[in-house]
């Protein structure tokens, strides 16, 4: 079984443009992100983006050892599965590249809860938004690639395995007392 932690991250955000790669506390933005997750334990490391965004994030990847692979501009869906294909992936950790404060120890932690539960995908709840992950199956990707026609299950990766909980296996659990914030937001969505 091949774990991939796959950060999504383009530089095209009309309200914020290039966030992930605006200076923060010595560094950038999407090096947080990728520092953060470097620790959870997969066979893979890589951001997936688009061609326009390509060329500004290749140097800053390849400095922490990250993977890129370049895909669809808004068919983010197709880029994830394109990603597990091209590495082979069965497992992808789902990351934003805009979430500085994104928690490797919460990712590790729902990875084990994922596979324990043998589920299709698998997130905490009532995390602050910007500080949680992903875990989802890279069979149930290529379901939602073959079925999904809206655009928003086309651009927001899970969006179709939520609208349709009779065919995955969702798991949804609270996280640690310590991690439970629901209205707080540490998301970089603008200056």
């Amino acid at each position: 079984m091949r774990t991939g932690v796959l950060i999504q991250v383009r530089l095209g955000s009309t309200r914020l443009p290039s966030k992930a790669i605006l200076p923060l506390a010595g560094s950038t933005v999407i090096q947080h992100v990728m520092r953060a997750v470097k620790p959870v334990p997969a066979d893979v490391h890589a951001l997936l983006t688009d061609p326009a965004s390509a060329e500004r994030l290749a140097p800053l990847a390849g400095a922490e050892e990250f993977l890129l692979l370049v895909g669809s501009p808004d068919d983010v869906l197709s880029r994830f599965c394109a990603g597990c294909r091209e590495w082979q992936v069965d497992r992808g950790v789902r990351v934003t590249g805009d979430n500085p404060l994104t928690s490797g120890t919460l990712a590790r932690m729902i990875l084990g809860v994922h596979e324990t539960a043998g589920a299709d995908l698998s997130h905490y709840l009532d995390l602050p938004w910007g500080m949680g992950v992903e875990v989802v199956e890279a069979a149930a990707l290529f379901g939602a690639e073959r079925d999904a026609v809206d655009q928003a299950e086309r651009e927001h990766i899970t969006t179709h395995h939520y609208r349709h909980p009779d065919r995955f296996r969702i798991v949804e659990e609270p996280p640690p007392a310590w991690a439970r914030l629901p209205d707080a937001r540490v998301t970089v969505d603008t200056p």
